[in-house]
């Protein structure tokens, strides 16, 4: 189930949004544009709050099936890690209606998850939870930080 959400929010459905969104709205903004927006909403947004709600509240999760820790001193550690990642996701679903907040949370999303995603590559052994984590969270921060390099360069 782990797996099928993070290709949804991280990947299907953003891409689902950018094709779908002309299609239906004539006026939509263009490519560059819906990939920042489409991208920090799921993947920032609804991706990043959902992992906060399951650190916060099942913080045993993300200890073990995904980091493979099972000392119970790391879960308060892994709630703080769900509260940031609750506010980021907050900001990056209401980027869709605070337009002016999509570049922002798009710098934020790409250092936090292109940090994680180093993280776990450094960290040699995986689980498979884990590998799924670090190769959404790198491929993610690409396409961000590649928005927001783009937005910056005014394409």
């Amino acid at each position: 189930m782990y797996v099928w959400l993070i290709v949804l929010m991280m990947g299907v459905l953003p891409v689902l949004s950018i094709v779908l969104e002309p299609l239906l709205r004539p006026d939509a903004a263009g490519f560059v544009d819906l990939v920042g927006r489409w991208f920090v909403f799921w993947a920032g947004g609804i991706r990043l709050f959902l992992a906060g709600l399951r650190q916060t509240t099942k913080p045993e999760f993300t200890a073990e099936k995904i980091l493979g820790i099972k000392d119970p001193a790391a879960l308060v550690a892994i709630q703080e890690l769900g509260f940031a990642n609750l506010a980021t996701g907050a900001a990056g679903i209401a980027s869709l209606v605070l337009t002016g907040w999509v570049v922002p949370v798009a710098f934020i999303a790409a250092v936090f998850l292109g940090l994680a995603g180093i993280k776990h590559l450094r960290r040699g052994s995986h689980t498979g939870n884990e590998t799924v984590a670090m190769v959404s969270d790198l491929a993610v921060a690409l396409v961000l930080g590649l928005f927001v390099i783009a937005a910056l360069a005014g394409a």
